[in-house]
């Protein structure tokens, strides 16, 4: 995560060197938004990030019991809604449309009438990406259309089943840092350059005129510790529990983070599955941060839903049925096939692999029942 990096010979990088040596230095969040979708550079622009040919893997691309059970769990959400039809079914940042194909595969099977009555809206700003997701849906419901959108504010109104599997990291964060003097925000600039070497960029420190507005947590933070926000996020999980309130749902939100708010600074890059110097290259490496989901849940509370976890993603994967659900499909597979559903399992719900560190929140409206998985405490 260093404190500078070398210059890269991209076209985003020079894009952001000019605006920087024009207009100041921008902060994390500017950075991190330019980074990722900058509607001709940027990261989920031009590149399809996921599977082995890209820069790292979800958990549907682990093993499709994920998206089965997500699929499940909307389905049952659904028939304690009432089986509204029709009901919006919306992904966020929907990747390859693994995890929607895979719940939907699933859906079909135990209760056609949900798909007839659902309308998938999914959320993607990737052109390329859409393509490929087109792709799975077709090849698993043919006969089911879907709208795609730009953000969440553009998908219709109406009951609504919501997922957003690995998408609140990668909102822009700002970093703000508590020094013996104040607080300042945290922002990239321009290094002295260094011979003929074009200006490198660089973490500079920027005094605020006023203390920031912070939630419990983080607001006592020592002199010296960084303090990440995410308004973006707040503001879209607010929208959504808006929404819920409205007209009805669920929201199931899977991510990494913490489940307390706490300092620290957790801003990283990642390509071709390696970590990656932050600042490095800028729309050719996926940066995120972690998820505070207190602050979510909070968001959530004051708009009017219903807040129920966060759980550990293993507990929650537990309690839906991954171990059952993994020895049923491993005693129709071969040797092989087996052994990296078992791995794959071990995976996603092991305390030391994704388990523990990824958790699961879900949101609904204030009438709706106790969403499936998050009616037991956590032992």
């Amino acid at each position: 995560m260093g404190d500078a990096a070398p210059a890269s010979p991209s076209p985003l990088a020079a894009l952001l060197r000019d605006r920087i040596a024009r207009d100041g230095p921008v902060s994390v969040a500017e950075f991190m938004a330019v980074a990722l979708t900058h509607p001709q550079y940027g990261y989920y622009v031009r590149r399809r990030p996921l599977g082995r040919g890209g820069d790292f893997t979800t958990a549907p691309e682990v093993s499709q019991v994920f998206g089965e059970l997500v699929g499940l769990w909307c389905l049952v959400v659904w028939q304690g809604m009432g089986r509204p039809d029709p009901v919006v079914l919306s992904e966020l940042g929907p990747g390859r449309g693994t995890l929607m194909a895979d719940a939907l595969r699933a859906c079909r099977g135990a209760e056609p009438a949900f798909l007839e009555a659902a309308r998938l809206h999914p959320v993607e700003v990737s052109p390329a990406l859409r393509a490929v997701q087109r792709t799975a849906i077709a090849g698993t419901c043919p006969g089911l259309a879907a709208v795609w959108h730009d953000d969440f504010a553009s998908v219709p109104d109406g009951p609504l089943l919501l997922i957003a599997n690995e998408f609140f990291d990668a909102l822009p964060v700002r970093q703000l840092v508590r020094t013996e003097a104040g607080w300042c925000e945290r922002c990239v600039g321009l290094a002295t350059p260094s011979g003929g070497e074009p200006r490198r960029f660089a973490f500079i420190d920027v005094a605020l005129d006023e203390p920031p507005v912070l939630p419990p947590g983080l607001a006592e933070a020592a002199p010296g510790c960084i303090v990440e926000v995410r308004p973006a996020g707040d503001a879209l999980v607010r929208a959504i529990a808006r929404r819920l309130r409205q007209y009805g749902g669920a929201a199931l939100i899977i991510d990494y983070g913490h489940a307390d708010s706490a300092p620290g600074d957790t801003l990283q890059a990642v390509r071709r599955h390696a970590y990656h110097p932050v600042l490095d290259r800028p729309g050719e490496a996926d940066l995120t941060a972690h998820v505070d989901f207190a602050t979510l849940a909070a968001a959530a509370r004051e708009a009017g839903a219903m807040v129920f976890g966060p759980l550990p993603q293993g507990v929650f994967l537990g309690r839906l049925g991954a171990a059952e659900r993994t020895r049923a499909l491993q005693a129709h597979a071969d040797p092989e096939q087996a052994a990296l559903l078992g791995t794959g399992f071990r995976r996603l719900t092991h305390p030391r692999e994704m388990g523990l560190l990824f958790k699961v929140l879900a949101l609904s409206d204030p009438g709706g029942p106790v969403p499936p998985g998050f009616d037991l405490p956590v032992r």
